[in-house]
């Protein structure tokens, strides 16, 4: 139903899908998930700003800060000490910012590698679509082998960008009454690390808001916040979306990914000047927090010549 590979921009982007749901993955922008379509409706964030290449040191705000890219070995940037010495790890990490090389692709599936810059990580990513009865799903398996010779911290998170209305409803297990804030713009939850209330929260300066609603692009709302540990039960997130019929449903594994970050923007991100997003982002994570430095329970070390895998499923259902 699909041609393996599509031409743009000069190089090979790749097209997998099944029945009405297409996915494009172009591999040398970050082997970036940059179209989900279900019926010929987008899902995904569009690109505030043309694709191009990225360097090595450039914010994440001054890329197109769309679609769905992967963040390792850290959210934020920051400085890290390792057995090879002081680290600099880039604003979203290293591999969104890499040419990944194609492992495997077929009409429904395409397996990807990156390898990082900052630390000997390298990253594989088998991405599959299917279709049942009930819908369409996304399958995504991931293998991160350290490829030095002594072990290496890190931390991962996936980064997808759902484009939302107002009026669309983020659910989360009803069992989770409160999330920690690790950013707000114009500090209208409070300061990073307080407890907020979910999905009912308390605004700084007086009022509630409900969290679990999508605002208008115009509400100038910009919040990361993080819920976990996760515990048996609680290990998915979903997005409803009335407007095109459609539930987008995450499904991961808690020894992997014992977090989920929840970015919400509605309008309120970037700061610079021009487009800005209008989206949620439903992001299982190994940490509660966006930085690498940020040491605690959750931090993890590969060692050195070992591998680590995990799954992740998005399902696509109508409601």
């Amino acid at each position: 139903m699909t041609e393996p590979c599509l031409a743009v921009m000069g190089k090979e982007n790749v097209l997998i899908g099944a029945g009405k749901c297409s996915v494009t993955v172009i591999p040398h922008l970050g082997g970036k998930i940059a179209s989900i379509r279900v019926k010929d409706r987008e899902l995904l964030q569009a690109p505030l700003t043309p694709l191009e290449a990225r360097t090595r040191n450039m914010p994440f705000d001054m890329s197109d800060a769309s679609g769905w890219d992967e963040c390792l070995p850290s959210v934020a940037e920051c400085i890290i000490q390792t057995a090879d010495g002081e680290r600099k790890i880039p604003d979203h990490g290293d591999v969104w910012r890499v040419d990944w090389k194609s492992v495997a692709c077929s009409d429904h599936s395409v397996a990807l590698r990156a390898h990082c810059f900052s630390l000997p990580l390298t990253l594989e990513r088998t991405l599959a679509v299917t279709e049942s009865a009930r819908g369409w799903h996304l399958s995504l398996n991931y293998r991160l082998i350290n490829e030095g010779t002594h072990p290496v911290p890190w931390s991962w998170a996936a980064h997808p960008l759902f484009s939302v209305e107002k009026g669309d409803r983020i659910l989360l297990p009803p069992s989770i009454h409160s999330l920690q804030l690790e950013g707000s713009g114009g500090a209208r939850l409070g300061a990073s690390g307080v407890t907020v209330s979910w999905p009912v929260a308390a605004l700084k300066n007086g009022g509630h808001t409900d969290l679990s609603v999508a605002q208008s692009p115009d509400s100038d709302i910009g919040d990361k916040l993080f819920a976990g540990p996760l515990t048996e039960g609680q290990n998915w997130a979903a997005l409803e979306r009335p407007s095109i019929g459609l539930r987008i449903k995450f499904g991961f594994e808690l020894a992997a990914t014992p977090y989920l970050g929840l970015w919400i923007c509605y309008g309120g991100w970037p700061s610079r000047p021009g487009p800005k997003q209008v989206c949620v982002a439903l992001e299982p994570s190994t940490a509660p927090v966006d930085s690498l430095a940020k040491l605690g329970p959750w931090s993890r070390t590969l060692a050195a010549g070992q591998s680590y895998t995990w799954p992740m499923q998005v399902d696509l259902e109508p409601i």
